[in-house]
């Protein structure tokens, strides 16, 4: 039996677009963005601190299926549900309220 070689294949690095800022919002915990960046051919929404400190949330992802509309009905809603819970729309708390928890 005659040994081979293996081919050694390096993972690629993932295609990141540029981060586009879609809409801002203000809690009483404060300024927080919503970005759209395409990531590997996958359009994510983050829900991230204005002030780069704190915990980011993946809002939604794969958007790209639905087009341009479809995200921005995200971001409205996403935004009205901020400014009605006066809390970050995926942090558990505002999840509990939402959920009647």
């Amino acid at each position: 039996m005659t040994p081979y070689a293996v081919p050694q294949t390096k993972p690629s690095a993932p295609q990141v677009g540029e981060r586009v800022e879609l809409s801002r919002y203000q809690t009483s915990s404060g300024e927080r963005i919503l970005y759209g960046q395409r990531i590997d051919g996958v359009v994510r929404v983050t829900d991230v601190p204005a002030g780069g400190h704190g915990r980011a949330y993946l809002v939604e992802r794969e958007l790209e299926q639905d087009g341009n509309a479809a995200l921005n009905a995200l971001v409205a809603d996403y935004v009205d549900q901020a400014r009605r819970l006066d809390a970050i729309p995926m942090s558990k708390r505002a999840l509990a309220e939402m959920l009647g928890s």
